[in-house]
C-alpha cells in the first residue's frame, strides 16, 4: 500500500474492553507513523473491523459491520480481525469487498503489514490466522496506548484456560497468558504522566493474571505493587470470576483509595446444577457469602453481575434460582446474557435446548430486576458527597459536566468550570427513573 500523509483509516469496534484496547493499540501506531483517523464524512483508505463472535447475535452483528463498512467506503482496504474472524475466517472471506482477515495471533502485527497490503480490487482476498492455542507469550505493543477516553484501558492478560461448556472465548484468544508486573507498572506511569487520573485494568480472564509467568504472579500481588508505587490515583478492575476474587483483594479495596469501589461478576447461573453444567468452579452458596464479604467491608461497593439465561437444562425452578438470589443479595446492576449455541462448545450439544420464547421472557423478566436494583443503589445516595471524574464538557442543553464515581455512579453535574480529566467534589442531587443522576459540584 503506498502511504502518504494524507492517509486515511478507520477502525470499527464490536464487543468488549479488550476488543477496544487492542483497537486503540492500532489506531495509535498508525497515529504515530503519520496517519489520519479518518472523520465521520470523510471516505477512508484502510478500513478495519475488530470484530466479536461471543453470541450468534454478536456474529450476525459483525458481518452486518463489515457490509456497512464495505458500502461506506468502496475504495478503502477492508481488514477484518478479532474474534469472528479467529474463529469463523471462512465466512468472513465470502463477504464480497474483504481483502484481508487477520487472526488474534496477527492483530498487533497490522500498523505493519498494512505497508505491504497490495491495492488491486479484484484480487483474492488474503488469510493470515495460525493456531492460536499454540500462543504463549502476551503480545506487548510497544508503546503506551492512549486512546480518547478519559479513563484508558490497559490489557494485562490474554485469553483463557477454563473453557466453560458454552464458551467460545478460549477457541478464539488462546491460552492465558500475561503481562510481566513491571511492564504493568511503567505503562500505568506512563498513562499518568500523560495526565490521566484512571486507569481500567483488562483481560479476557483477569483473575488467573500471572499464573503462566514464571516465576507465578498472582493478580492480588500485581494490585499490591501497583498500591506500594503508587502510580496513579484510582485503578479499577474489570470483570472477575467470583472464586478469584480473593479476600487480600477485597481487603485491599476496602483499606485503600487506590482503588475503586467496584467489582464486576460473573455470576451465569444462581442454580447449582446448571452451575455444574456449565463448568462453573462455585456454587450459589459461595456466590452469596461472597456478596455479604462484600458488602460488610465496603457498604458502598458497586457489584454489577453477568447471569446468563436459558441454558440447556435450565428449568423454571433453575431460573427461579438465579431470580431470587440476585433479588436478595446487594446486587447494583445486570448484564444479562440469553443463551447462544456456539459451534464447537459442548453446550451446543447438550440436550434440554430451552427455545428461544421462553429466554427472552426470562431475560426480560431478569433485566427488570436489573433496572430495580441500579434505581434502589443510586437512591442510597441521594445527598451524599462523592468525587467524581468529570469525562466531558458540558453538554445543551443541559449545561451539565459529565463524570463518574468511584463506585460506577454516572453523574451530570452543575457549577463549576469545564474539568475534564480531574477529579472533583460534588453532591448528588436527584436520581430521575430512568437511572439519569444530577447532582452539583463543590467548590475546592
Amino acid at each position: 500500500m503506498n502511504l502518504n500523509n494524507t492517509f486515511k483509516f478507520r477502525i470499527t469496534t464490536l464487543g468488549c474492553k479488550v476488543n477496544q484496547y487492542e483497537t486503540d493499540a492500532v489506531a495509535q501506531q498508525l497515529k504515530d507513523w503519520g496517519w489520519t483517523s479518518a472523520a465521520a464524512e470523510d471516505k477512508a483508505d484502510l478500513c478495519i473491523i475488530n470484530t466479536c463472535t461471543v453470541t450468534q447475535k454478536a456474529s450476525m452483528q459483525s458481518r452486518q459491520a463489515v457490509r456497512q463498512v464495505i458500502r461506506s467506503n468502496p475504495k478503502a482496504h477492508i481488514v477484518v480481525t478479532g474474534c469472528y474472524a479467529q474463529t469463523e475466517p471462512d465466512e468472513i472471506l465470502q463477504i464480497d469487498g474483504v481483502h484481508t482477515v487477520i487472526g488474534h495471533g496477527d492483530k498487533h502485527k497490522i500498523p505493519e503489514m498494512v505497508r505491504s497490503f497490495p491495492m488491486e480490487k479484484n484480487r483474492r482476498p488474503t488469510l493470515i490466522r495460525r493456531n492460536i492455542a499454540s500462543e504463549d507469550d502476551f503480545k506487548q505493543v510497544p508503546v503506551t496506548v492512549l486512546g480518547d477516553r478519559t479513563r484508558p484501558f490497559l490489557k494485562i492478560q490474554d485469553g483463557c484456560d477454563t473453557f466453560c461448556t458454552y464458551c467460545i472465548v478460549p477457541f478464539a484468544r488462546g491460552r492465558s497468558r500475561s503481562m510481566a508486573p513491571e511492564n504493568v507498572l511503567e505503562n500505568i506511569r506512563h498513562l499518568k504522566d500523560a495526565g490521566y487520573h484512571e486507569v481500567v485494568l483488562t483481560g479476557v480472564h483477569l483473575g488467573a493474571y500471572g499464573l503462566d509467568l514464571s516465576p507465578k504472579y498472582h493478580l492480588a500481588g500485581l494490585l499490591n505493587r501497583i498500591y506500594e508505587t503508587n502510580p496513579i490515583h484510582r485503578v479499577r478492575l474489570s470483570s472477575i470470576e467470583p472464586h478469584e476474587l480473593t479476600e487480600d483483594i477485597l481487603n485491599l479495596v476496602a483499606e485503600t483509595d487506590v482503588f475503586c469501589d467496584h467489582f464486576h461478576i460473573p455470576l451465569q447461573s444462581g442454580d447449582d446444577a446448571v452451575l455444574k453444567r456449565m463448568h462453573r468452579p462455585y456454587t450459589r452458596s459461595f456466590f452469596r457469602d461472597l456478596m455479604v464479604k462484600i458488602n460488610s467491608l465496603i457498604p458502598h461497593a458497586a457489584v454489577g453481575v453477568d447471569v446468563l439465561m436459558g441454558f440447556p437444562g435450565e428449568t423454571e425452578k433453575a431460573f427461579e434460582n438465579t431470580y431470587s438470589l440476585i433479588e436478595e443479595l446487594p446486587v447494583t446492576y445486570l448484564h444479562v446474557f440469553p443463551f447462544s449455541v456456539r459451534k464447537g462448545t459442548p453446550a451446543s450439544q447438550y440436550p434440554q435446548q430451552v427455545d428461544s420464547r421462553t429466554i427472552k421472557a426470562r431475560c426480560e423478566k431478569m433485566r427488570t430486576l436489573g433496572n430495580e436494583k441500579r434505581q434502589a443503589f443510586y437512591n442510597k445516595f441521594l445527598g451524599k458527597k462523592v468525587k467524581i471524574l468529570i469525562e466531558s464538557n458540558r453538554d445543551e442543553p443541559t449545561g451539565s459536566l459529565k463524570g463518574i464515581t468511584s463506585n460506577y455512579i454516572p453523574v451530570r453535574v452543575t457549577g463549576g468550570d469545564n474539568r475534564v480529566n480531574t477529579i472533583v467534589p460534588a453532591r448528588i442531587d436527584r436520581v430521575e427513573k430512568n437511572h439519569t443522576v444530577f447532582g452539583t459540584l463543590f467548590p475546592e
